[in-house]
């Protein structure tokens, strides 16, 4: 052997290619599911570990909560936007004490799976997707949605977790 054929250690050190900047924000939804809430503390956990990581926190609003006269559904609206806005805002405020990333906020309304897959796609800074599975009653419908029908087609990966997992459990892995 001679010595051409062996790595130097200033081989070793350099990067294989040059570095750029990556984008390293982690989508997670944000609903009253007790799957979200470990789906929520595994993405901050992970934002926090990552360099350069993110988080948004992703809420939606289904349409067809307003389906009452224009004044009415207005008001509905306004209120379900209010308490969205109230709920993020807490869980955000949380979840930066908790991991030292300030989470970046999304409201959208409609059907949860179009509403989401509608943000993945206008977005080209996603790390991943985290998804809580359902512990009783099958994974549920955006795990069953992302990770059948989309998954091979996502422009980023998907990330599920057990809803049944513990936030020790969580917090020893991520």
């Amino acid at each position: 052997m001679t010595d051409d054929n062996i790595i130097n250690e200033d081989d070793i050190k350099a990067p294989a290619r040059p570095i750029k900047k990556r984008s390293r924000k982690l989508l997670v939804v944000v609903d009253d599911s007790p799957e979200s809430k470990v789906a929520i503390r595994f993405a901050a956990a992970r934002a926090g570990h990552i360099t350069g990581g993110g988080l948004i926190l992703f809420h939606c609003i289904r349409p067809g909560e307003f389906q009452h006269w224009v004044a009415v559904a207005d008001r509905m609206r306004e209120e379900a936007y209010d308490e969205a806005r109230t709920l993020l805002g807490d869980m955000s405020t949380r979840l930066e004490a908790y991991c030292g990333v300030k989470p970046e906020t999304i409201i959208a309304e409609g059907e949860p799976k179009d509403a989401l897959r509608n943000f993945i796609e206008d977005r080209n800074d996603l790390f991943g997707l985290v998804l809580g599975a359902g512990s009783e009653g099958g994974p549920g419908p955006l795990v069953d949605y992302f990770a059948s029908e989309l998954v091979g087609n996502m422009r980023c990966p998907v990330i599920l977790v057990p809803g049944t997992m513990t936030y020790d459990q969580v917090d020893a892995i991520a």
